[in-house]
């Protein structure tokens, strides 16, 4: 009778203990399912900005052509060039400036300002950082980067010099010469000299299949130069849109002489003493289109020739200052005997005799391994006929 008192008086608290676990897995379940419709509210707020933006009206972009009076703005659609004038307030009226880009809607009234927007061929053009080659590193050439420096460099960091002399710097500056005879290396070394951003375009780049595209890239570029300024714009490889015009009826030619002709337009609105310097750099000087060697776009027209004897000397020491040489090695005797080799070839040369050493696992370059770099170097690259460079 003892043992079923027992058993009855311990149902309740069984039971107690079941309630108490089923409420605790219940509240887990709410907890659960609260954590669960947050995530879903969330994802319905998504959905509902989404669907607003879908059916928000489009915006149209137009450039601002010229700021009226009475609160009047001209502005020209992109695309259609449709041009028309509307009405701002006031407080857009003063921010409002010519050639910056707006957001229009559908009854052309201006919504927000954009500022100017670049294609992106165009902002990769900009270097970030400023180039790291120095006039150090430039072996020779010591008139040549004079020139340029006086051209480029001078009026930028001090300009005093020629409004009291009262003479205009020369406006533009046009490298020419072989290959590998440091044309781009001189402009890297002037544009860190003178703490400008340096601009680095191709003129390949500038060549495109559609109408209008590359003239348009060319407007893009100067506009970035002048938001930039100082800066320095170097135009590697002019002659693939500089050439000579000719009348060959082709759409491809009529494409590239429009580029030209917007390149040409946008050297004519620089001033001499301006923020912004304009070089270019070409191997082939004599496929050059007359409009731009004339005085006025290149007022300077600078030959980077071969280096001579003593360059080439300068320019292996350059690049051997870091490198182990045995006491054998005589780099003037070097420099004789690798005559009519630019100073990229030198560069390699000094590079394969390296590479001749460590493959001997050797702990110096020796005489002979500068001896069979020049004869490798000078096999595999012909010696240039320097009169198509003339």
């Amino acid at each position: 009778m003892s043992d079923m008192d027992e058993t009855i008086g311990s149902t309740p608290g069984s039971e107690h203990d079941m309630l108490t676990l089923q409420l605790q897995d219940l509240k887990a379940q709410i907890l659960d399912y609260k954590l669960k419709n947050e995530l879903l509210e969330k994802e319905l707020l998504q959905l509902r900005k989404e669907n607003a933006q879908l059916k928000r009206v489009p915006l149209f972009v137009a450039a601002v052509v010229d700021v009226l009076e009475n609160g009047e703005v001209y502005l020209r659609q992109q695309g259609n060039n449709q041009e028309y004038v509307t009405a701002v307030s006031e407080k857009l009226h003063r921010t409002l400036k010519p050639g910056m880009k707006v957001a229009v809607n559908n009854t052309l009234s201006i919504v927000k300002t954009i500022g100017n927007i670049f294609d992106a061929r165009v902002r990769v053009m900009e270097l970030d950082e400023q180039p790291s080659v120095t006039f150090e590193q430039v072996g020779g050439l010591k008139e040549e980067i004079e020139e340029v420096r006086e051209a480029v460099e001078y009026p930028l960091t001090k300009p005093e010099i020629y409004e009291r002399v009262g003479v205009e710097p020369p406006k533009g500056i046009l490298l020419y010469g072989p290959p590998g005879t440091g044309k781009t290396l001189i402009a890297k070394a002037v544009a860190r000299q003178s703490q400008a951003r340096f601009i680095r375009m191709s003129g390949s780049e500038l060549v495109h299949k559609y109408i209008g595209e590359g003239a348009q890239l060319v407007r893009e570029l100067f506009v970035l130069a002048r938001e930039r300024a100082p800066a320095i714009v170097f135009i590697d490889e002019i002659d693939a849109i500089g050439s000579m015009r000719t009348n060959d009826g082709t759409s491809g030619s009529a494409e590239v002489q429009r580029t030209l002709m917007q390149l040409l337009a946008e050297m004519d609105g620089f001033g001499n003493r301006g923020n912004i310097r304009i070089m270019a750099a070409t191997n082939r000087i004599d496929m050059l289109d007359p409009a731009l060697l004339r005085p006025g776009r290149f007022d300077r027209i600078i030959e980077v020739p071969l280096p001579d004897a003593g360059a080439r000397l300068e320019i292996l020491k350059i690049h051997t200052a870091k490198m182990s040489l045995a006491g054998s090695v005589d780099l003037a005797s070097l420099a004789e005997l690798a005559g009519d080799t630019t100073g990229a070839e030198l560069q390699s040369i000094c590079r394969e005799a390296g590479m001749m050493a460590i493959r001997r696992d050797a702990e110096a370059v020796e005489r002979e391994d500068f001896l069979a770099a020049i004869k490798k170097v000078k096999r595999e690259t012909a010696a240039p006929d320097s009169r198509m460079y003339l």
